[in-house]
């Protein structure tokens, strides 16, 4: 079956997944991501590729760090951006998803930026503008139900690169809600398909994928000894509004068991650097001696994000 983001030439079209993205593609993205930063990695220069464009930010998710900094990716490639109040949209009303997505293709969009609660939403969309024979209007996925987040996976990717040059022969650690966490599953696959040397998942039972194993990870339940010897620790944020029951006994003992203290991290490699996606739960999964720390990353990653996001949005738009 032909992969739904990529045209017949291999070519992307839509950002859906990091899952089934060859190497080519994604080292793309990164490098393109580079020609954006100014060489001190503090500025991200504003260029015209997206002029006259008109790029719909769709979320149906609360999310003021990917929707701001996806407007700002937009407007630095000089695009017209709309933010849709999806919660007075016609959604709201009762319209359905794909009549929104046709009235807004029938107002000259280019671009869709999608999160939804649900899995799949972004491939229904692409799905049904392949069927409309509109392979001119892109779609991208910024984050589906518990599926995938493929930007904020991207971005992880072009942070580690960054610091650590190479991706053969290093040790990363994915740390807590994996089972509720698209980012966990974007940087996985993204992970494996880049050539990283080892990726271990940790965290509770509760909180690990049935069937992790089989993407190739290492499971750990004890993190001092999933942390030991690591180059990379991507720390998860624990995504109670995900979570059916109690898979906890409460953030407190969390913190325990699978809070990254400084006395965690000096298990790790001495040139470890420690990263997360975003909100931080100081004090729950993060202590802020790390957070605050010479080997935390994350704000690096935000600056890093606009200009992968940009990298995306031209190189969809045919730039």
């Amino acid at each position: 079956m032909p992969n739904p983001q990529l045209d017949a030439n291999g070519g992307l079209i839509h950002l859906l997944s990091t899952e089934g993205l060859p190497r080519e593609v994604l080292t793309h993205i990164l490098d393109t991501a580079s020609s954006f930063l100014e060489v001190s990695d503090r500025d991200v220069k504003k260029v015209p590729l997206l002029r006259g464009k008109s790029v719909f930010n769709l979320f149906f998710e609360n999310s003021t760090r990917t929707r701001t900094t996806f407007e700002i990716a937009a407007k630095r490639l000089s695009a017209d951006v709309i933010n849709l109040d999806v919660g007075r949209s016609s959604t709201a009303k009762g319209e359905t998803l794909l009549d929104t997505i046709d009235n807004l293709v029938a107002m000259h969009a280019d671009m869709f930026v999608v999160r939804h609660a649900s899995s799949g939403a972004p491939y229904l969309i692409a799905e049904h503008l392949r069927r409309a024979r509109r392979e001119d209007v892109h779609v991208v996925n910024a984050g589906d139900g518990r599926h995938a987040h493929p930007t904020q996976g991207l971005l992880d990717m072009y942070t580690i690169r960054h610091f650590k040059k190479d991706f053969s022969g290093l040790t990363v650690a994915i740390v807590g809600d994996i089972l509720h966490s698209r980012v966990a599953r974007s940087d996985i696959h993204a992970l494996a398909t880049l050539g990283a040397g080892e990726v271990r998942a940790i965290g509770p039972q509760t909180l690990l994928p049935t069937a992790i194993g089989r993407m190739g990870v290492r499971v750990f339940n004890d993190l001092a000894e999933g942390i030991r010897g690591c180059d990379v620790v991507i720390m998860l944020r624990l995504q109670n509004e995900r979570m059916n029951g109690a898979l906890l006994p409460s953030a407190g003992e969390y913190f325990k068991c699978y809070g990254l203290t400084p006395e965690i991290l000096s298990l790790a490699r001495p040139d470890a650097i420690v990263m997360h996606p975003g909100p931080m739960n100081r004090g729950v999964e993060i202590d802020s001696g790390v957070a605050d720390g010479p080997q935390a990353v994350i704000l690096s990653q935000v600056t890093f994000g606009i200009a992968v996001r940009m990298a995306v949005m031209s190189i969809l738009a045919g730039n």
